[in-house]
């Protein structure tokens, strides 16, 4: 299983939207399997839906229900290898207002060995919003015949399985927790995995799993939370499903490890994922309550302007840490706060935190003088958002009255809305020259991102139409829509 942030690709799609409480919510994850006996890879989906930010349409029944249309392309250069469009149905309600619930889908596809293009569209069918479009590289390869074991998979529970379903697994009902943020609630992790082919090389030997929790930041293994498991087995697909007890697990990132040892204690396999863990009220020496107060943190004692600063971490965020702030600003006193925010900055440089945060600081202070708008900071609007995601801008062009040819012969004048156009020379884990175009759609210096190429950001069909007020034709490209390709 792969995350985009941190181990199981788990993203909330309304991310850029949270503030303002529109759009779809939803968690995805995949992970890759494998068939030893037919030699063939394998790919699991997994969606979870929040009802709340989905529309609850009239059925004829005259009850209520959401409707998702999804489509998942799954392409290896120009060569589509899988893809599958389908309508996903919500539970039925008995009204529109009864939406506090979310709904889970489950999606089985065969894939090959490669590294893959994966693009994931999303539409509601009862709202008038665009569609959401997330881009991502997959990566399938397991060898036929020797050792290997799967991508660790986080179950929420397990339960036998009386009929056979999407969720059925060995002979459990298995649902995937789809996030890489486990509160103080979840008491316990639950690992699967599934060791392929070990047979080949140790015949009927037994062999140990072990599976442990180490700090992400330092490697440091937390012995308390050592797991072994014996097993034995002469099967090519030996499934292995555990439990660690992770009460006492003071709040940080970790990263939880599968290892699998022969009887001499030498490593075969191994693999790991990164969890972060809220749990307040647990406490570890090496981030005391003394040690924060003493910090950059600590130094901040105006608690309305700490929660400013924890506010304006989200465009830099997972979504589950925007989820864990959420929390903290309803409910946190000042040393929950401070102990947040410096946790928050360990986790991207445990050797300079409050560099790492001055840093941020001076582009905060930055989008907030240049972007703020009346009644919304300047880290909540979408060039500020993308100011302090990715830095400043190589290029910038700014039109306030551009008017472009209507067509090659020079006939003709097309008017479009302001618009600014951001050039970045390379942006991290993407390719080069990647753009993002701003418009001002009521002329009133209020910019909002209209469309960019670069990995995970809105792409919105036909935007030079509606940057151009409809004087273009669809799928026409007009000057603005050369200068976005160009990059200037």
């Amino acid at each position: 299983m792969k995350r985009i942030i941190f181990f199981l690709l788990a993203l909330l799609l309304a991310a850029a939207t949270h503030a303002s409480g529109e759009g779809i919510s939803a968690l995805f994850g995949y992970s890759a399997f494998f068939l030893p006996e037919s030699n063939q890879p394998y790919v699991e989906t997994y969606l979870n839906f929040d009802a709340k930010t989905l529309v609850l349409s009239p059925e004829p029944n005259g009850q209520y229900r959401a409707t998702v249309e999804v489509t998942i392309l799954v392409k290896k250069g120009d060569t589509v290898a899988y893809v599958k469009k389908y309508d996903l149905n919500s539970p039925y309600t008995s009204s529109a207002e009864e939406n506090n619930f979310t709904f889970f889908d489950l999606q089985r596809f065969a894939l090959s060995n490669g590294i893959y293009d994966l693009q994931l569209t999303l539409r509601d069918k009862g709202s008038q919003q665009p569609p959401y479009i997330y881009n991502d590289k997959l990566v399938v390869y397991f060898q036929p015949k020797a050792p290997s074991m799967s991508n660790i998979q986080l179950m929420a529970y397990a339960t036998p399985t009386e009929q056979d379903n999407m969720l059925s697994r060995n002979g459990y009902d298995m649902v995937p927790y789809i996030s890489d943020f486990v509160p103080a609630s979840i008491s316990q992790l639950h690992p699967y995995i599934e060791v392929y082919n070990l047979h080949n090389e140790l015949g009927d030997k037994p062999y140990v799993v072990y599976f442990a929790i180490e700090q992400h930041e330092t490697g440091r293994r937390i012995a308390a939370y050592d797991t072994y498991l014996n097993r034995t087995t002469t099967k090519a697909n030996d499934p292995i499903y555990g439990s660690i007890d992770i009460s006492p697990l003071p709040s940080g990132n970790y990263d939880l490890v599968a290892i699998v040892r022969n009887l001499k204690g030498e490593p075969l396999l191994r693999k790991s994922i990164t969890f972060y863990r809220s749990n307040p009220g647990i406490s570890d020496d090496a981030f005391t309550e003394e040690h924060i107060a003493k910090s950059f943190a600590g130094l901040i004692t105006d608690e309305e302007k700490l929660s400013y600063y924890i506010r304006a971490l989200y465009p830099i965020s997972s979504p589950d840490e925007v989820t864990s702030a959420d929390n903290i600003l309803k409910s946190s006193n000042l040393a929950e706060k401070q102990s947040f925010f410096y946790r928050f900055w360990m986790r991207r440089n445990m050797i300079d935190p409050a560099g790492e945060w001055n840093k941020y600081l001076t582009r905060l202070q930055y989008v907030d003088q240049k972007y703020s708008y009346p009644k919304t900071p300047g880290y909540m609007t979408d060039r500020g958002r993308v100011y302090l995601q990715y830095g400043p801008p190589d290029f910038v062009r700014d039109e306030k009255n551009f008017v472009g040819a209507l067509n090659t012969d020079g006939l003709g004048q097309i008017h479009y809305l302001p618009y600014q156009l951001w050039r970045y020379n390379q942006l991290e884990n993407d390719y080069a020259n990647r753009v993002f175009l701003f418009w001002d759609q009521f002329r009133s210096g209020y910019y909002r991102l209209l469309n960019s190429n670069a990995r995970g950001e809105l792409i919105t069909p036909n935007w030079e139409r509606v940057l151009s007020q409809q004087q273009l034709e669809e799928d026409t490209q007009g000057e603005v829509g050369q200068q976005f390709e160009r990059g200037f």
